[in-house]
């Protein structure tokens, strides 16, 4: 390929993840979808809607992924996931403060750009934040501490720290043929599972779980397959163009925010370029708030006190620090990650869950503590 076609190229893939990115803030905008929500629900109340709905989106992005794979169309030694090492202490402590933050801060970092969509400034105030202690934790001082101690701690294993890697070396079968069989069974049962309750399917909850699941499929054949040159003209080397990772990526949003707000400061600087993950905060905030002007639930929003800053402010940092720590947010690693079947986000996953579970009974804790003071 000559260098304007890799430049031309480079467009597309660009307007496809923003356009896809616009589809699922639009999405989640509509229909509610939030992976802190389904926590509390099931915590507080036992609905086990939303988390239906992550399971349907989680779910087909396995199966579509594994269908990507096993037809070689995206190769899943290749994507940002994709590791020999099982950081099992990185996922697991990040994921922890990660999903403690996402509780204080009212919502993972996508749910944070989809309220910004929404006309919410504190929402606004948290993507800052998160931003900049996300860029910390990726090149500054929280970065140092990260590298010192939890990234040290790891098991390597020859053939690649990913389910499908394990089971073939288990089985003595092909590698990709594992992928699919693993895929279609993790993927199935997750979809069957939400879809076994016959009050969940309707429309709305069809489309949560299909819409994200179906957009995550989509980025990873955008960065992986459309944006994947097998030797770029200036460097002869394989590359996968609009990436920060240099890997095949899909959608994630700490990082992401991270490197927005850098190519927003250093915005004259050339070596600061547009990538998939920067396209894609623009384009879940532009989704979102076309879908709220459009159903009137475009509303300024911002904080009720000190108190509420406070929080959120908290719980901003703990996902910058957190969702870098572990690799991604709850839609990088709860969705994109564990389509591949990584062991890294799996265990950052159920650390999420555990860290959200921990802040909400602080947060029952801070609710009682008012009634006990006057009730000696």
């Amino acid at each position: 390929m000559t260098t304007g076609e890799i430049a031309m190229l480079t467009q597309q893939v660009l307007w496809g993840a923003f356009l896809v990115a616009m589809v699922f803030g639009a999405v989640v905008q509509r229909t509610g979808f939030c992976t802190m929500g389904a926590i509390s629900d099931v915590a507080t109340t036992g609905d086990w809607t939303r988390m239906r709905q992550w399971g349907l989106a989680a779910g087909v992005a396995t199966i579509g992924f594994g269908l990507l794979a096993w037809a070689g169309v995206v190769d899943p030694e290749s994507t940002l996931y994709a590791s020999d090492r099982w950081s099992w202490l990185s996922a697991l402590v990040g994921g922890a403060i990660f999903g403690f933050g996402m509780v204080l801060a009212s919502g993972c970092p996508s749910k944070a750009l989809v309220r910004v969509g929404g006309g919410s400034l504190k929402a606004l105030v948290v993507v800052i934040v998160l931003g900049f202690a996300g860029f910390a934790t990726l090149k500054g001082m929280t970065a140092v501490w990260r590298v010192a101690t939890v990234d040290r701690v790891g098991v390597d294993f020859e053939g690649g720290a990913r389910l499908p890697a394990w089971a073939a070396q288990a089985l003595g079968i092909e590698p990709r043929l594992a992928g699919l069989v693993l895929a279609l069974a993790a993927g199935g049962a997750l979809v069957a599972w939400a879809l076994r309750n016959r009050e969940f399917r309707h429309a709305n909850n069809l489309l949560a779980g299909l819409g994200v699941g179906g957009a995550v499929v989509a980025m990873w054949w955008l960065s992986g397959a459309l944006g994947h040159v097998a030797e770029h003209p200036q460097t002869l080397e394989e590359a996968f163009l609009a990436t920060n990772s240099g890997r095949a990526e899909a959608f994630s949003f700490v990082s992401p925010i991270a490197y927005t707000l850098d190519w927003v400061m250093f915005y004259s600087d050339s070596n600061k370029l547009l990538t998939v993950g920067i396209v894609s905060v623009f384009g879940a905030v532009a989704g979102s708030a076309l879908v709220a002007v459009a159903t009137g639930r475009f509303r300024w929003e911002g904080f009720g006190g000190t108190g509420d800053l406070g929080h959120h402010l908290v719980g901003a940092v703990l996902m910058g620090v957190g969702g870098v720590t572990a690799l991604g947010c709850s839609i990088g690693q709860g969705i994109s990650g564990v389509s591949t079947l990584s062991a890294t986000s799996l265990v950052a996953v159920l650390a999420m869950i555990a860290g959200a579970r921990a802040a909400l009974n602080y947060q029952e804790w801070r609710l009682d503590r008012p009634a006990a003071a006057s009730h000696p």
